[in-house]
């Protein structure tokens, strides 16, 4: 078991890099909307790397994380609005808009709502009950509330690439939505994985 949990992160880490390189030898986006859509991977691996020997995750955390990157890297190579699976759901089942960026959204809420409940856990004096539940989603929604802001500052910025890069597919209410699906992904990762989570955090701390 122990093995397993060592190897694990270096597979998931090789995985997630080769997607990476493989999604940026030729995107169908711009250059510059992948970079954008795919720097948070690029911030994270160097930072899960630095950390694994001083501060290890749980393998559920490893294996969020390692989706979550695969959802941005998926997003930056196409835009979130030109999928083609999604392009094909949209178009089979008569809908108004590509839908891959409300998988986005919602594992914006869904992955930090573990990786946040694992910091606070390990490193607050919190434990499992009502305000690490309120904590962990506010931290969340924080966090979904500062990325939209940046959106917006990124399309002050630069209008090169603000559509691709905002992804509001012409709805008015799109900000909005982003951030109720990272609330909703927030509560649901803590009320379904939550005593996964305990489970591996105790195996951890022994």
């Amino acid at each position: 078991m122990r093995q397993h949990i060592t190897l694990e992160p270096g597979i998931l880490l090789a995985g997630v890099a080769t997607f990476l390189t493989l999604s940026g030898l030729g995107p169908e986006a711009d250059r510059y909307t992948w970079f954008l859509e795919t720097v948070p991977v690029m911030i994270g691996i160097p930072m899960l790397l630095a950390s694994y020997r001083s501060f290890p995750l749980t393998p559920l955390l490893y294996r969020l994380l390692a989706l979550h990157a695969v959802i941005l890297i998926v997003g930056g190579h196409y835009t979130y609005a030109e999928v083609p699976l999604f392009n094909w759901i949209r178009d089979t089942f008569e809908l108004s808009r590509n839908h891959y960026d409300r998988i986005g959204h919602l594992a914006q809420g869904f992955v930090p709502a573990i990786l946040a409940r694992e910091i606070l856990l390990r490193l607050s004096p919190l434990r499992p009950g009502g305000w690490l539940f309120l904590t962990v989603t506010s931290i969340c929604l924080a966090f979904s509330a500062f990325y939209e802001i940046m959106e917006w500052w990124v399309a002050l910025a630069s209008e090169q690439a603000a559509e691709a890069f905002l992804s509001t597919q012409g709805d008015a209410w799109d900000t909005q939505w982003d951030m109720f699906l990272a609330l909703i992904g927030a509560m649901t990762a803590q009320l379904t994985l939550g005593p996964l989570h305990d489970r591996q955090l105790q195996q951890l701390a022994r």
